[in-house]
Order: C-alpha cells, then structure tokens, then sequence
C-alpha cells in the first residue's frame, strides 16, 4: 500500500517543483558568494510513505570536481533546518499539504554516507 500512495502523492516531479536544481546554486551564492564554490547539488527524492509519515531524502550529489567528503556534510542538518533558502519548513508544508494533513511535524535527521559522490538527510514529515 505505501508504495501505491507514494506514486501518487510524493513523486520525483512534484519534489523537483518544491526544490528545482537552481535552488542549489542560490544557497551557495548565500553561503560563498558564488554557486560554483559549491560541492554537491540537492536533489529531493521519495524515500517512503504511509498514511501517517512520508520521508524525502535530501540527497547530496557531488559536483564534477570537487569533494563531497571534504565539505563537511554532517553539520547540515542544524543548517538547512534554518537556512531560508533551503525552506525545509516550506517543504514539509507543501508535502503535508500534499498528503492532506492540516497537523503535521517535521524534522532533518542525520546525514548518511551512501559514498563518496552521494550523502543523503532525511526529511521525515509525520501527521498527528
């Protein structure tokens, strides 16, 4: 059932609306004063859903060049938790939204090492 709901609600499509590519290179115009100082691209991905919790990764995708391991990923949970360009509180509201949930709460777990091109946070939104 959940992967039924998740095809439905939580798609590739709509999380790419919520955060486009461009977003990227803004939150590292913000933080370096030019996006190309930046080490990975974010890209938001369905990781799973019910009807209660739905879970996005926030995936870290190395750029050509430069060094995922060296950019200090585990400190981002805390940072895209505030940061307004990233807007994790605007993206748990739109997938809340999204899922029909009028009470929800949110949170960014701890980054996770998939490898050295790919780390990913998970954004866990769950109704109450």
């Amino acid at each position: 059932m959940a992967q039924k709901i998740l095809a439905q609600k939580i798609t590739d499509d709509f999380l790419k609306d919520l955060f486009p590519p461009q977003r990227t290179d803004a939150f590292f115009d913000a933080l370096f004063g030019g996006a190309e100082e930046g080490a990975y691209t974010i890209v938001l991905k369905p990781r799973t859903e019910s009807e209660t919790a739905v879970e996005v990764a926030m995936e870290l995708h190395q750029r050509p060049g430069k060094c995922l391991m060296c950019s200090l990923t585990y400190g981002l949970p805390a940072v895209f938790k505030r940061h307004p360009i990233i807007n994790a509180k605007g993206i748990a509201s739109a997938i809340a939204e999204k899922m029909g949930w009028a009470d929800y709460s949110w949170d960014i777990g701890q980054t996770h090492e998939e490898g050295p091109q790919l780390h990913w946070l998970p954004l866990r939104v769950v109704a109450k």
